[in-house]
């Protein structure tokens, strides 16, 4: 198929009758979990075909799917109205499609929905007119103008607009150009191919255990088949020049083949593109929701036809069409923004697993701080594991300390203790960069009236509202709900009495600020660079040494490096320990464990201290005597003993609804039926943490079970039995990682 044709509008059939017809089932990409059959009489249509099809009033696009249905009569099948000019799904994404649905237990149409999210993928662009340089005639007029845009012209070919700005001229003298003849006008795909990855250049030099680790991950492609592998190394040991060369490996053994490499955060994808880039002197296709239409129209197209054979995106990349997908690497395994919370309910690691099994390819997952669900599968032999015990080029892993809040307590409205005030200091006197991290947005994430206790929270919600004082704005992280900050209290009305409980990462900028007033200090949330480009504007410049004091989320926790930051603060080691998350422990250690990597990555040693009221947790302990190891033993024991994941399975069903009257009952009518079986425990019904959002009450029940329990045959032979009224939708959440 020649580049730029890769679709056409729907080949009509012509003269198609019902009544004899060959049939085709299609699944369409709507909430439904069956095909439809219909007519054709046409050359046979394979399955993965992308086709339009009548469906109700309107004509919808679907994809032609293998059906165990008994066939309709024949006689009442509608005709199918054509084929698209596009490459059929593989058949091993259409086997992940029905697997996924079935394992998350959403319809097929739905999965199917997140493959075909591009629109005008099927179509195409119309092609776009673009100028490269030609002979000029004898006796063309020249002038300064066109003499800069025949300097700027080439062999490579430019828009008028492209070409305009390179010259520093009009359009219109572009276009006077080709109208003399010296400029020649070519027709060109506005979805150009992605060039194909140098699998001739060698990437940089490897520690003897990269070596090793690449040299096993290498030998598991060359063997074939799929194979789960994680690549275990503390932070700074060059996990990503390990699979890179995986990725070169996968790539070279076929030339066909493609590689996907997927990342947490839009924030670690775009820097991260620029390093694949050099390693492979191409551009790899990115996907993730920060890409204009026409960028992932592109990315979406040359993926399906194969030509895009390297792709960096986040979670959903994983539903594109790949033609020959043969290796996945699932990067930072155990982040928590793998988790889909929304629509199709998913976690992109689990699914890369199982997508890989179902392609028969291997599948390479790495992390400084693997999930405990990846380390039980190494240790169980479902998993294979290469180790990067040590730092590249020999430098040494931060000296992480405890810090006593009970102890060494800051001044009365302060947040910062005297320890981190004084290694600041230590650190600002030598030129070195620090880091104060604090996992909460705004100013402050309370604000409470002194008068009459009144909490202020967000209309129809139970959320709190989250002071932004930068903005003097009171705002929902839940629901996005804004308003300016009131000057007297809604409940009582008094004024000036709204005040500010606990800190945020603006609260801590303003204490710094005041205690450092020459220091370059500069906030990173969110919040304060809403935008990729402004948040990677602030990392560009911790990078080159232009702040001395970093204040910030998780957004900077990961994947960074900073050659001069050499301290870490955490300001509330605590905050991710409350609240009734059986993941909790867990995700504070991989959380303070990835933002202290970020100090002393480089020549100079670093150094982290972690301000806490509970220094006996045993996640800080672990923390503070580095011994990973020991830590995760004993949660594997906790989860163990009360059966949860990995030891065991779990489900949410989360029961939303305006009307609360209805809710109840059809939380309780839902209990009631649940079947009795070995090995399963309903709990609930209850009421979500926070209960309304935006209006809409929410209640859930949990469904614990054995590993060997078909969970989800058990629901689905559970929620048949029960008829839920229309005022109340209900969800499934297979493995729930959000209990709020």
């Amino acid at each position: 198929m020649n580049q730029g044709t890769l679709t056409q509008e729907p080949r009509k059939s012509e003269d198609a009758e019902a009544s004899g017809a060959g049939r085709v089932s299609v699944l369409f990409p709507l909430p439904l979990d069956k095909p439809f059959d219909y007519a054709w009489d046409g050359e046979p249509v394979p399955a993965g075909s992308f086709v339009a099809a009548p469906f109700g009033s309107r004509e919808v696009t679907g994809v032609v799917w293998p059906s165990e249905e008994p066939p309709a009569p024949s006689n009442k099948l509608k005709k199918l109205g054509g084929s698209y000019d596009a490459p059929p799904l593989a058949p091993d994404l259409i086997a992940f499609i029905d697997w996924a649905a079935a394992y998350t237990m959403f319809p097929k149409g739905a999965l199917l929905r997140m493959v075909m999210r591009v629109s005008d993928a099927l179509t195409g662009p119309r092609m776009q007119t673009a100028f490269v340089r030609a002979a000029a005639p004898e006796g063309l007029r020249m002038t300064a103008q066109r003499k800069a845009v025949l300097a700027a012209a080439g062999d490579e070919p430019l828009s008028a607009a492209d070409l305009a700005g390179a010259a520093g001229v009009s359009e219109t003298v572009v276009r006077g150009l080709a109208e003399a003849g010296a400029l020649a006008r070519i027709e060109v795909d506005p979805d150009p191919p992605f060039a194909p990855p140098d699998l001739t250049k060698n990437g940089p030099s490897l520690s003897d255990d990269q070596q090793f680790a690449a040299e096993t991950i290498g030998a598991i492609i060359d063997d074939g088949g799929h194979k789960a592998v994680l690549i275990d190394g503390v932070t700074g040991s060059g996990k990503t020049e390990v699979y890179f060369e995986a990725v070169a490996a996968a790539l070279k053994k076929d030339p066909e083949a493609q590689a996907l490499i997927l990342l947490p955060e839009i924030a670690l994808t775009l820097p991260f593109l620029k390093r694949v880039e050099t390693r492979f002197g191409a551009a790899p296709a990115p996907w993730h929701s920060d890409l204009t239409a026409a960028q992932r129209r592109r990315s979406w197209r040359r993926v399906a036809e194969g030509n895009a054979r390297l792709v960096v995106g986040a979670r959903s990349a994983l539903f594109l069409p790949f033609k020959k997908l043969r290796l996945i690497v699932v990067d930072e395994e155990h982040d928590n923004a793998y988790k889909q919370e929304e629509g199709v309910i998913y976690h992109a690691r689990d699914l890369a697993v199982a997508r890989g099994s179902l392609g028969d390819f291997p599948v390479v997952l790495a992390s400084a701080t693997p999930s405990l669900e990846t380390v039980v599968n190494v240790d169980e032999g479902r998993y294979e594991a290469v180790g990067l015990s040590a730092r590249f080029a020999d430098a040494a892993m931060p000296d992480i300390r405890l810090v006593d809040m009970r102890e060494e307590a800051p001044e009365a409205g302060r947040w910062l203790s005297p320890p981190l005030i004084d290694a600041v200091d230590q650190n600002l006197s030598v030129g070195e960069q620090s880091l104060l991290f604090l996992n909460r947005r705004g100013y402050a994430p309370l604000t409470l009236c002194r008068r009459c206790g009144h909490k202020m929270t967000a209309p129809g919600s139970d959320s709190m509202l989250v002071e932004h004082r930068f903005e003097n704005r009171l705002v929902c992280h839940h629901t996005g709900f804004s308003m300016p900050k009131p000057s007297a209290c809604p409940a009582c009305n008094a004024v000036d009495s709204l005040t500010p409980c606990g800190p945020g990462v603006e609260r801590v900028a303003e204490e710094a600020r005041e205690r450092w007033p020459d220091a370059r200090i500069a906030v990173l949330s969110s919040d304060t660079a809403p935008g990729t480009a402004s948040m990677r504007e602030v990392l560009e410049a911790m990078k080159a040494g232009e702040i001395d004091i970093l204040i910030a989320t998780q957004v900077a926790a990961k994947g960074h490096h900073f050659p001069n930051l050499t301290l870490v603060g955490v300001v509330d080691a605590d905050l991710g320990l409350a609240g009734g998350d059986l993941r909790a422990a867990e995700r504070t250690y991989q959380l303070l464990s990835q933002v202290t990597g970020r100090a002393g990555r480089a020549e100079k040693p670093g150094r982290a201290l972690l301000q806490t009221y509970q220094p006996q947790a045993p996640v800080l302990a672990a923390l503070a005597s580095g011994d990973r190891d020991a830590f995760l033993m004993a949660e594997a024991l906790g989860r163990r003993d009360l059966g949860f994941p990995p030891y065991g399975r779990l489900a949410a069903i989360v029961l939303r609804s305006l009307d609360e009257k209805a809710l109840e009952q059809t939380a309780r009518k839902l209990k009631a039926a649940a079947p009795g079986a070995d090995g399963v425990e309903v709990l609930g019904p209850a009421r979500a943490p926070i209960y309304r959002l935006r209006g809409v009450a929410r209640m859930r029940l949990l469904v614990k079970t054995r590993r060997n329990v078909n969970l989800q045959a058990y629901l689905s032979d559970w929620l048949k039995a029960v008829k839920i009224p229309g005022p109340v939708r209900l969800t499934v959440d297979i493995n729930p990682y959000s209990f709020l």
